[in-house]
């Protein structure tokens, strides 16, 4: 696994707008939301098909409370994220709804959909004794609980919010990985490996099912 650790870490997308005020819908991939209080901003950059974004500038305030969380990919492509101050986000469901700095109408939150929500690794707290940043499991190889190696976790995916670890075997077949702490069961940052219980049936959904292909 590479040594070199990103500049900065995704930590949520913008959806859509909510309401006409400017406010938006943001999926958190991070721990918890009070990641915003704790980073002096983010930063935002396209995503897939996302429109060109526009200056930010303007006002507001919100959100309270500290946290430790972590963040849960790495930062690819090209583009250079630009700064954004948050000034006001709020907990609604399973999203946070938030609003930027400049942003005070829909048709200005109509142009950050799909933007990306990145902050600097430097801005990050430092995690727990035991814990990992989840872009920093990228590359460790995982065993299974009779210590057989099953491949290495080649990305981490985030649909819909759910952890997701691919695994690439070593024959080159994919195996997803659905994340939940009950089927993890030793992480060994020194060692580089991860050893999972998956649910029941899974390795031979596709394992089995490619062999019978």
């Amino acid at each position: 696994m590479t040594t070199a650790k990103p500049d900065f870490v995704l930590v949520g997308e913008v959806l859509k707008p909510h309401g006409i005020r400017g406010e938006l819908r943001v999926a958190c991939y991070a721990q918890s939301p009070f990641l915003f209080d704790v980073v002096p901003c983010v930063y935002l950059r396209p995503g897939p098909g996302a429109p060109a974004p526009q200056a930010p500038g303007g006002q507001g305030r919100g959100g309270t409370g500290k946290a430790r969380p972590k963040p849960v990919a790495k930062l690819r492509g090209p583009t250079p994220p630009r700064p954004v101050k948050i000034t006001s986000w709020r907990v609604h469901k399973e999203f946070v709804l938030m609003t930027f700095e400049g942003v005070a109408d829909r048709n200005a939150a109509e142009v950050l959909r799909g933007q990306e929500i990145l902050v600097r690794e430097a801005d990050l707290p430092a995690p727990d004794e035991g814990e990992l940043f989840v872009y920093e499991l990228e590359g460790m190889t995982v065993l299974l609980a009779d210590g057989s190696r099953l491949g290495h976790i080649a990305q981490v995916l985030m649909p819909g919010g759910q952890e997701i670890w691919s695994i690439e075997t070593d024959d080159g077949r994919e195996v997803l990985f659905p994340v939940a702490e009950e089927f993890i069961t030793a992480v060994d940052s020194e060692a580089d490996t991860v050893t999972i219980a998956p649910p029941a049936g899974l390795l031979e959904l596709y394992l089995e099912g490619d062999e019978a292909k």
